[in-house]
């Protein structure tokens, strides 16, 4: 049987509260250092070697406690071609301001969990016009991307659209941190051009 619509929201509440949690924020880290080594141990397709050429970065809805960390974006270049090589990354989606994390949380439908959703995103300062933004982008865009349209079938029982992002995350299991991490996982390649 799925989860009560009560657990739902209680999952989503405590989701609010991995915004706040620098823990969090350090695993999100680690996982884009990860993923930067091993680009970095890469050679470009030329040949020639990649040196660090980290985008500078001004992140909002990140704790004070890690926001030095998240102030740029892992980024190389070829000493060859000059070609820019930039990771996947969990922290950031594109090259939005806001973490990724903020977009995903804070875009759940408001008439869903009203009152922890408004907290959080005045807690943190994100506008209510970026949210109505974000949640857009989640209805309209998201499910236009080369990600989505290759992977929504992997989904069982199937992601309801109209529900975006929270009925993705419900699809993710685990402890919040764990869930909330192999999503930020799963949408990593929108951080990235292709």
């Amino acid at each position: 049987m799925g989860e009560s619509l009560s657990t739902k929201i209680e999952t989503t509440k405590v989701c609010h509260t991995l915004l706040q949690s620098p823990r969090f924020f350090q695993l999100l880290l680690q996982i884009d250092t990860d993923l930067a080594t091993q680009m970095h141990a890469t050679p470009c397709a030329c040949g020639g070697v990649l040196h660090r050429a980290n985008y500078p970065r001004k992140p909002k809805a990140c704790p004070e406690e890690v926001l030095a960390d998240f102030r740029s974006r892992w980024s190389f270049c070829c000493n060859l071609c000059r070609k820019r090589s930039t990771p996947m990354s969990v922290r950031f989606l594109g090259r939005r301001v806001y973490v990724a994390l903020a977009v995903v949380v804070l875009a759940v439908k408001r008439n869903k969990i009203n009152a922890a959703t408004t907290q959080a995103g005045e807690a943190l300062g994100v506008p209510e016009r970026t949210i109505a933004r974000w949640r857009q982008w989640w209805l309209q865009l998201f499910c236009a991307t080369a990600l989505w349209q290759a992977q929504c079938g992997r989904f069982m029982p199937s992601v309801e659209i109209t529900e975006l992002p929270q009925s993705l995350m419900a699809r993710f299991t685990g402890t919040a941190h764990e869930a909330m991490g192999h999503l930020l996982k799963f949408l990593s390649p929108l951080s990235v051009r292709i």
